[in-house]
Parts: structure tokens; C-alpha cells; sequence
């Protein structure tokens, strides 16, 4: 291998080890009870992404699946309220005391960290090691204003801006 080559590959580990001692990462002790987790979640801000642009009414449920996977199902409306329904379905494997491996498509996975939770599990904040995707979840679909804050203050202290946060168009509460 050529010194150059030997270089280059050297700078490249240096660089994805830099990028993971910055990661967002659970705070220490954060231990999500799956099975409590499990359940549908409304999803109300995100990030904009390609995979849910456009999307409204979002909702991710998670039922345990057996030896210790979990299934997941996203879901929404395109672009209104009564929009047609778009969904897709994944496994998932956890890899934490608060995180996920996420499998859309075999064999490409994404990480999933739950960032912050209610203790009650009314919301839960959840982003990637990357900071490129960020969720604001709750189990109703408006949330109070109290749980606004403490979710935002999550993601801030995990290092987000939430300039690019988007609100996800949810129906009224029952």
C-alpha cells in the first residue's frame, strides 16, 4: 500500500472517529423500557428528508417482534389531513440501553437514539448520531405547551439547532 494511500485512509479514520466523539448520545443513564416504548407515537416536528417530504399526520408504532426485535410502522397522509396514506414497514434491533438499529431496507440500517424521555413515555425525542434527522414524538397528537419546551431543551442539549425544525401537521385531539 502506498504511503499517500496509507495517508489518506488514516485521515479518513481520524475523521470518522472525531464525528462519533460528537455524536449525540443518550444521556448517561437513559435506559428505554422497549416494551413500554412500544405502541404509536404521533410525530410532531422533524426534520425535512427526503423519505417523509411531504408528509403529514405521521405516526411510527412499534409492536416487539420475537428474540427481541421490534417492529416498526411509519405512516402519514401526502401533504393534507385527508391526503392518501403512505406507509412503510421495518425491523428493528436494539444496539443500547436507548438506541436502535433501524432496517428499511436489508442490509442498510440507521441508527435511532432516543435523546430524551418523558417518564410518564408521553414524548420522546429521538435523532441520529449524525444530527442530520431529528423527531419530536408524543402519544397524542397535540402536545401541551410544557412538553414542547422540555422537548426542545432535549434536543438543544444534544447539540441541535432547531432552526430547520419542521412541524408536522397532526389531526385535532380526540
Amino acid at each position: 500500500m502506498s504511503n499517500l494511500l496509507k495517508t489518506v485512509l488514516f485521515g479518513h479514520l481520524l475523521l470518522l472517529m472525531g464525528c462519533a466523539a460528537r455524536a449525540p448520545q443518550p444521556p448517561p443513564g437513559l435506559t428505554v423500557d422497549w416494551a413500554r416504548y412500544a405502541g404509536t407515537w404521533h410525530e410532531l416536528a422533524r426534520y425535512d428528508h427526503g423519505f417523509e417530504r411531504g408528509l403529514v399526520a405521521v405516526t411510527a408504532t412499534y409492536t416487539a417482534l420475537p428474540e427481541g426485535q421490534i417492529g416498526v410502522v411509519n405512516a402519514g397522509r401526502k401533504e393534507t389531513l385527508d391526503g392518501p396514506r403512505k406507509q412503510a414497514t421495518a425491523s428493528a434491533e436494539v444496539t443500547g440501553p436507548a438506541t436502535l438499529a433501524v432496517t428499511f431496507f436489508w442490509p442498510f440500517s440507521g441508527d435511532y437514539r432516543v435523546l430524551a424521555l418523558d417518564p410518564a413515555y408521553r414524548w420522546a425525542v429521538v435523532g441520529s448520531s449524525t444530527r442530520a434527522y431529528l423527531w419530536f414524538l408524543h402519544r397524542q397528537p397535540q402536545a401541551p405547551a410544557a412538553d414542547w419546551t422540555a422537548m426542545e431543551a432535549a434536543a438543544v442539549a444534544a447539540g441541535f439547532d432547531l432552526t430547520p425544525l419542521l412541524r408536522v401537521a397532526q389531526p385535532a385531539a380526540p
